[in-house]
């Protein structure tokens, strides 16, 4: 049973004056921007996890799904990847994007950190920081504290120079300092505190003339305001911490995150959405922003540990930008709902009431007669009827209903199909580069005990040889090798022979690795390849985490050990085919390939080439064949990718996301590096498509008061609430919309009485059903990009069965 605690509060007025400076100012109820109080719903959009040529869509699609705001992180491992060296080109290029986000009419909200956590790898933070002596990370220490603020600055002015601050005329309303640090602040103790208030401190002196905010951060000191991260800060939120600051939600997570071997977990629209209101009713929140509205691709190795490439792909615009419904309608409609209520909600007078012991109404009364209320019934399982200014209303469990006016509810389905374009099954069509295996001679490094991983590549590379050799003085025999890893993978190779693999987990990415080897008299060599899947993205004093082996034994036939953890070691940093970018059309000519043959030993890379589809739908990589590795199209990589570690449920990542900008019309070079014997013949060059929409809506009669969606949120448009409500007589409709450059090819299915089932079940067709339904709709649809259909008795031509509430349900397919 969920038990949501409420604002016990009869009234709640504005609070003080506006604080901070220039055009964006803050109170006690919400950011005033230009002079204006604003409701303000924002959505994540992280321009590196997209492409340049993407950002224009993605951002109009945000538009019109009722976002007012595009937040983003700033990444700094990104655009600082070596000491005072940086870069904004490309995907790096924010100042391209933050105009785009102006052209479009759209505020910003940038998160500088510069620590973000992110599922990043490393959490945003260059990993050459590691190397600085005495260095603490995030905490009051004078090496960290210098670097942060160094880059903190750069990107502060060079926001400043292009004039994008909104106290400047640009769209960036509000920043962000640090991330999350409350989670970790305790392990740092009084240094920790000092660091929050040197933080906020720092910030501030940048003058930007727009508030800052600090995310899960309950001491966030004065003028920052602190604000909730989290799936139900409709009910969770306890701050701010001051009555002048304003109620603020910077992640409203639309799903989970995948990690690589672990079960999808996803997140319904309906939860997302009452949470939302509940946060705007019972909190008095004034900004709630979506994480994420598009998540999008972790492109190269950019991903945190065990991270796939694909990010929120359940998001209201899926990893291609594709719209995702019905999360990306269900939220339009709300934000539209909610944006009509926002001057009583922004400056009237709210009243609490108690309907009942688990349903409440919220009121808000504006000084010029505007009136907004909010039915809300918290029982998790069961329906409420409540009275209500002299209205009787029955509230669906987990519901809130906006009034007066009555509005139904259109919420579309949609279907993302992968559609194949290309099948690369002709062994002409691969060539194939085998990496060497290096032996402890052929290495430049030497030790003479093992090394740390990180601290040895400098995140150079997801790759690391660990190589040693050993006398054996009888004839050829078996062992057992036993490895002890800190993470993630380990191949190992005995005289040149594969040897056995193992792994960890994102959970628990220490493992051991326990094989039958043989040996020969005489030298033998080992190999063993540590593979990190990401760099650590979170916790406190990640300078001290560590990766890599940290023990290797061998166990002979009569059962003695031999430790050689401390011994003679040489180590290669990377692969071959890195250090030579054999991925790209240049360093692909200085290997000598071989026709395809598979015999698997050690990692190999496959090159073909490909060419792309027609149209301008998205291009994906059917990669289900292969095991692990990474992947590049004409030197862009596509990211890691691991089809083979599957979770419980069965799930992993199939397809991955190619750009249309990564692409030629023609002679596309596709390079992958697999580590544990893929099949190459199978992958396929595929397209994404939003293939079927659906539609179902119910009208009343008379129209009802409250409307609901699914089972969780319900609401209506409202403009002024009375005591007789009167219905203007709006006729609820099916609104279908197939994706650009597509149109209504077929009706598969159409109803109007009562259809079994919905968009999100198995549906047919009732015991009362309209026979021209399929073909009026398809009448009106067919061959449309969009259509609408009122569900009312005379566009059908009959009343199938008077005493019934009617529904039209309808699926279409788009081409």
């Amino acid at each position: 049973m969920v038990k949501v605690i409420f604002l016990l509060v009869l009234v709640v007025a504005v609070i003080i004056g506006p604080v901070c400076g220039g055009d964006v100012t803050y109170d006690g109820r919400s950011l005033i921007v230009d002079g204006q109080r604003r409701l303000l719903f924002s959505g994540s959009v992280h321009y590196p996890r997209s492409t340049p040529e993407m950002w224009p869509s993605l951002i109009a699609k945000a538009k019109d799904g009722g976002i007012d705001v595009i937040e983003t992180y700033v990444f700094w491992n990104l655009h600082e990847p070596q000491p005072g060296q940086y870069d904004f080109s490309g995907r790096r290029d924010i100042v391209r994007f933050v105009k785009e986000i102006q052209a479009q009419g759209l505020h910003a909200c940038l998160r500088i950190g510069p620590f973000i956590q992110a599922e990043w790898s490393y959490g945003g933070l260059p990993f050459w920081l590691h190397d600085i002596p005495g260095i603490v990370y995030r905490s009051d220490n004078e090496p960290f504290k210098s670097q942060m603020q160094n880059f903190t600055t750069k990107i502060v002015k060079m926001m400043q120079s292009e004039g994008l601050y909104a106290s400047q005329g640009g769209p960036i309303i509000l920043s962000q300092i640090e991330n999350e640090y409350g989670m970790v602040e305790e392990a740092f103790g009084e240094e920790g505190q000092a660091y929050v208030k040197w933080a906020a401190q720092m910030a501030v002196g940048l003058n930007t003339g727009v508030p800052w905010v600090m995310c899960k951060q309950n001491d966030a000191p004065d003028p920052v305001i602190d604000s909730c991260n989290g799936l139900k800060c409709g009910e969770t939120f306890v701050g701010p911490n001051s009555p002048n600051k304003p109620a603020i939600w910077t992640e409203n997570w639309t799903t989970r995150y995948v990690i690589n071997g672990e079960d999808i977990r996803t997140r319904s629209v309906e939860d997302i959405a009452y949470q939302v209101a509940l946060f705007l009713v019972a909190k008095n929140g004034s900004f709630v922003n979506y994480y994420m509205y598009h998540g999008g691709t972790n492109f190269g190795r950019t991903a945190s540990a065990f991270i796939p490439p694909s990010y929120y792909d359940q998001a209201p615009l899926d990893e291609y930008g594709l719209v995702r419904e019905p999360k990306f309608g269900h939220l339009k409609e709300l934000h539209a709902a909610i944006k009509l209520c926002s001057t009583p909600l922004l400056s009237g007078v709210q009243v609490y009431i108690s309907l009942g012991q688990q349903q409440q109404a919220y009121v808000f009364n504006g000084q010029s007669g505007e009136c907004a209320a909010f039915l809300v019934n918290s029982d998790t399982e069961n329906e409420a009827s409540v009275q209500f200014q002299n209205g009787s209303y029955d509230l669906p469990p987990i519901s809130i209903s906006i009034l007066p006016d009555c509005k139904n509810v259109n919420s579309q389905y949609g279907t993302r199909s992968m559609v194949r374009s290309k099948l690369l099954d002709g062994g002409e069509t691969w060539e194939e580069f085998h990496e060497p295996i290096p032996k402890f001679d052929d290495t430049s490094i030497k030790s003479e005990t093992i090394l740390e991983q990180m601290s040895t590549t400098k995140d150079a590379s997801d790759y690391l040889w660990y190589t040693f050799r050993f006398q054996k003085e009888s004839s050829d025999s078996q062992a057992v090798l036993n490895v002890k890893s800190l993470g993630h993978v380990l191949h190992a190779f005995v005289n040149g022979q594969a040897a056995g693999s193992a792994q960890g987990s994102h959970k628990t990415p220490r493992f051991n690795l326990q094989s039958t080897v043989h040996l020969v008299g005489g030298i033998n060599n080992v190999s063993l390849l540590s593979v990190m899947v990401g760099l650590p993205d979170s916790g406190a004093h990640m300078e001290r985490r560590s990766a890599g082996l940290s023990r290797v034994i061998i166990q002979d036939k009569q059962g003695n050990n031999k430790d050689f953890t401390n011994h003679s070691w040489g180590y290669q940093i990377g692969l071959l085919g890195e250090k030579l970018q054999i991925y790209t059309d240049k360093g692909s000519t200085q290997v000598q390939w071989q026709k395809f043959s598979n015999p698997w030993n050690s990692p190999t890379w496959y090159k073909a080439l490909f060419d792309a589809p027609a149209g301008e739908v998205p291009v994906a990589l059917n990669l289900g064949s292969m095991g692990k590795g990474e992947a590049w199209v004409n030197g862009e990589s596509i990211g890691r990718y691991w089809p083979s570690y599957r979770s419980p449920d069965g799930s992993s990542q199939i397809w991955y996301n190619v750009p249309r900008s990564f692409l030629k019309p023609t002679g596309n070079l596709l390079v992958v590096m697999e580590e544990m014997g893929g099949n190459p013949l199978q992958i396929s060059v595929d397209t994404a498509t939003i293939s079927q929409v659906c539609s179902h809506v119910t009208a009343s009669h008379p129209p009802p008061v409250s409307t609901w969606i699914g089972h969780y949120y319900q609401y209506q448009i409202p403009n002024k609430l009375n005591t007789n409500i009167k219905h203007k007589g709006r006729r609820p409709k099916v609104h279908l919309d197939c994706p650009l450059h597509t149109k209504i090819s077929n009706i598969s299915f159409a109803s109007y009485g009562t259809p079994l089932g919905n968009c999100s079940s198995t549906f047919g067709v009732g015991m009362c059903h309209s026979f021209a339904s399929k073909a009026i709709v398809e009448k009106a649809c067919v061959g449309q990009r969009r259509c609408t259909i009122p569900v009312w008795n005379r566009y059908f031509g009959e009343d199938p069965c008077s005493a019934n509430e009617k529904s039209l349900l309808v699926v279409a397919d788009c081409q």
